[in-house]
């Protein structure tokens, strides 16, 4: 039965409420059977989401999380309370969807079948509805105004962060791409913003304006002080709504205090729209929430591996503000990175905080080949060594043998075929 879903990404990515709102209509609206915090960004929309579910769960709700993409198990997008659905769960419920799109195609209802993502969201809806959930923290695939997830009418909106990410999709500029992420913003329903750049900002501002959405700056009134043990920020934020710390965040890298922010402007926002969130449910959230490949560091054997999803510039920004912190060995970085990513962008800030490359690719029709990813590194940093390996595993060996430590960064689909390597034989530190 899964295969019969995978079989679906063939149909690439198609932006569009279509699909999803006649397959959700047909299903009965599973989406409507629970509340929701609907959370879009270019980057920290993972980590935030993980944080706020975290929250949720910590304040007795039975909560429900849906991600995109999986690093190793399809069923990692789809959790309920603490766990992710088992494979008979997501098997059945994709058996019935998938029946039902199938219907709609031979009706004409639906013009195509839907894509692979149309179909997940759609899955997870009836998921969670056949679970009972109370309420779902439901992260953006791409954009938002088009995106599948679109059809929720949640409590709070949220937009993390803007760069320039999936630009064939989304726009060439900061003002463009805020416009798609902003479309999440529904009439009356606050929406909770990190620090977005100006341009930016100001576009989120003037739709919320228009639509009567409560705009809740994170920052605004809000102070944060932190400092780092271990590659850990240990934090204390005040907001108008409360003080919390000092707290030690479970998940590494300076980047993670603005999303700890964000994360706890959303709680509180929710509670404020009816959810019993109290201040211990928000230190829980901040203390406790696990989100696997970011900055996530393994021991295997003698060799360290920080395995990282950072797949765009500002993710490798941070990513290289982190190594050049914590790292002074320069690690081996093995790096694979899609066609359609700005991998000059992606390049310029690892390579001066590393000490050898491993170009590979984690496969399929997007990723760039080695030998091309490695042309773009020795234009850019002609000392350093660098290598190639034909799959991520390849790249892995190789790297150990080229020093002790290891970062693996570049591709979200790099990082879960790494990590799906380590489990069972490394440890997680």
């Amino acid at each position: 039965m899964l295969d019969r879903l995978l079989a679906l990404e063939h149909f690439g990515i198609k932006l569009g409420l279509e699909n999803i709102s006649h397959l959700c209509a047909a299903l009965g609206h599973p989406e409507r059977s629970f509340a929701s915090i609907h959370v879009a960004g270019t980057n920290g929309k993972g980590s935030v989401t993980a944080m706020v579910h975290e929250g949720l769960t910590a304040a007795g709700l039975r909560t429900a999380r849906f991600t995109s993409p999986h690093l190793v198990h399809l069923t990692e997008r789809f959790v309920t309370g603490r766990e992710p659905v088992t494979e008979d769960e997501l098997s059945a419920v994709a058996a019935d969807v998938l029946d039902v799109a199938e219907r709609l195609r031979r009706e004409g209802v639906l013009r195509a079948l839907p894509t692979f993502f149309e179909a997940t969201t759609a899955i997870a809806f009836e998921l969670f509805r056949r679970a009972r959930t109370e309420v779902a923290v439901v992260e953006v695939g791409l954009g938002g105004r088009f995106d599948a997830t679109n059809v929720l009418e949640p409590l709070v909106t949220a937009v993390t962060s803007i760069g320039l990410d999936h630009r064939e999709h989304l726009g060439d500029s900061l003002a463009d791409i805020a416009f798609e992420k902003a479309g999440t913003i529904k009439p009356g329903v606050p929406v909770v913003t990190g620090a977005l750049p100006a341009e930016a900002a100001a576009v989120v501002a003037r739709i919320a304006e228009a639509r009567g959405a409560p705009l809740v700056e994170a920052r605004s009134g809000s102070s944060v002080s932190s400092r780092e043990v271990d590659g850990r920020p240990v934090i204390t934020i005040e907001t108008p709504g409360g003080c919390y710390g000092p707290i030690p965040l479970a998940l590494r890298g300076a980047h993670q205090v603005h999303n700890a922010l964000v994360a706890v402007r959303i709680l509180e926002t929710a509670a404020a729209a009816g959810l019993p969130v109290g201040a211990e449910a928000v230190v829980q959230a901040l203390r406790d929430t696990q989100w696997p490949a970011r900055l996530e560091l393994w021991q295997s054997g003698t060799v360290r591996v920080l395995l990282d999803a950072a797949h765009n510039p500002d993710g490798a920004a941070a990513l290289a503000k982190h190594l050049a912190r914590w790292h002074p060995e320069r690690p081996v970085l093995a790096i694979a990175v899609m066609r359609d990513k700005d991998v000059e962008g992606i390049l310029a800030p690892l390579l001066p905080v590393v000490s050898a490359v491993v170009a590979t690719t984690s496969g399929g029709s997007r990723g760039l080949a080695p030998d091309r990813l490695a042309a773009h590194a020795k234009a850019i940093a002609p000392q350093l060594r660098i290598l190639t390996a034909a799959d991520p595993l390849g790249a892995l060996a190789l790297a150990r043998e080229l020093g002790p430590s290891v970062c693996v960064a570049g591709s979200i689909y790099l990082a879960g075929a790494v990590r799906g390597a380590l489990e069972g034989h490394a440890k997680l530190l």
